[in-house]
């Protein structure tokens, strides 16, 4: 059964129409870089209607541990039936259940979230040269994109992304998960929180976009994953959990402070800016934006931060959970 996202579909255009470009807006995040005039725009896309809640998905491994108990106490039940002597007790039952998990463990509650999140998640080059080709020679293209990931969160083809991947873009294309590819629009922009709002101008048959669910009952030890492109090699999912809330981060360069951050563990590198953090039952808590490390290298030490989906959904003119 497809998953209801937590704002309602709309209505799809039959071409796409790019947003006008507006003034430059100043770069943050810590990820990759690239300089130049920004060819952004501030206005956010209209408000997606909010949709109501259904009741939650019931995750596939609790399905999984009650799908096992059950069978273990049918089976203990029938072979007491059959011996009529010795009434099964709850040893009797965690032995049945530990036997069953040993001939058919549970799935992976990664696993399950990854495969949930994955139709919505985007690939995302910003093109410092309107005339760069996928064709050309890869030191080049290094050195003229910045590589980073996107999340669908209106199927209508409104991704989410951070503002340092497509800052100085002259040309923004983005991948779909099922390798559909299409330029998009810098449609809205939160520099305060490093994020930005794309528009893409075509779209993949039945594009899903992201559930998303608030922040407030989030807790350190919750477990998430980051999906992403690190280093431009993806998707790729990444298993760890939260480590703290509200925290602080600078940018090495020192231009911009972010606050009320996700501190998590699972792995993220260049790459991953902009991709969902999301937790087990699949749903989307925030904006992976930075990671931590003194060294030049910037790559993973242990520690990330991702930006609340509160805040990174008002930066689509979304309204609040």
């Amino acid at each position: 059964m497809k998953k209801a996202p937590l704002y309602s579909p709309s209505r799809r255009p039959k071409a796409g129409v790019a947003a006008p470009a507006a003034g430059p807006v100043g770069p943050t995040g810590a990820a990759a870089e690239a300089g130049g005039p920004a060819a952004g725009a501030t206005d956010a896309p209209a408000a997606a209607a909010a949709a109501p809640r259904g009741a939650a998905r019931v995750p596939p491994v609790l399905w999984g541990l009650v799908g096992l108990l059950v069978g273990a106490v049918v089976a203990l039940s029938a072979l007491q039936l059959r011996g009529g002597h010795r009434a099964v007790t709850q040893d009797d039952i965690d032995r049945a259940v530990r036997e069953s998990l040993e001939k058919e463990p549970l799935p992976s509650a990664a696993a399950a979230a990854y495969e949930a999140i994955l139709p919505s998640v985007v690939r995302v080059i910003g093109l410092m040269n309107e005339n760069d080709d996928d064709d050309d020679k890869p030191e080049k293209r290094a050195m003229e994109r910045s590589l980073g990931t996107g999340v669908v969160i209106i199927d209508n083809g409104t991704i989410l992304t951070n503002l340092h991947v497509v800052w100085g873009s002259k040309k923004v294309k983005v991948r779909f998960a099922n390798g559909h590819e299409s330029e998009a629009s810098i449609v809205g922009a939160q520099p305060e929180n490093d994020l930005a709002v794309l528009k893409a101008h075509s779209l993949p048959d039945d594009l899903e976009a992201a559930t998303m669910r608030s922040t407030a009952d989030l807790r350190p030890g919750d477990h998430v994953i980051a999906v992403g492109h690190p280093f431009g090699i993806g998707p790729s999912v990444s298993y760890g959990v939260v480590s703290g809330l509200k925290r602080e981060f600078r940018s090495p360069e020192g231009e911009k402070t972010l606050t009320n951050l996700i501190q998590f563990d699972a792995a993220a590198n260049p790459g991953n800016s902009g991709g969902p953090l999301v937790t087990m039952d699949g749903h989307v808590v925030g904006i992976v934006t930075a990671i931590l490390n003194p060294s030049e290298q910037r790559t993973f030490i242990g520690i990330g931060f991702a930006v609340p989906i509160e805040n990174a959904a008002s930066a689509a003119g979304m309204p609040p959970f």
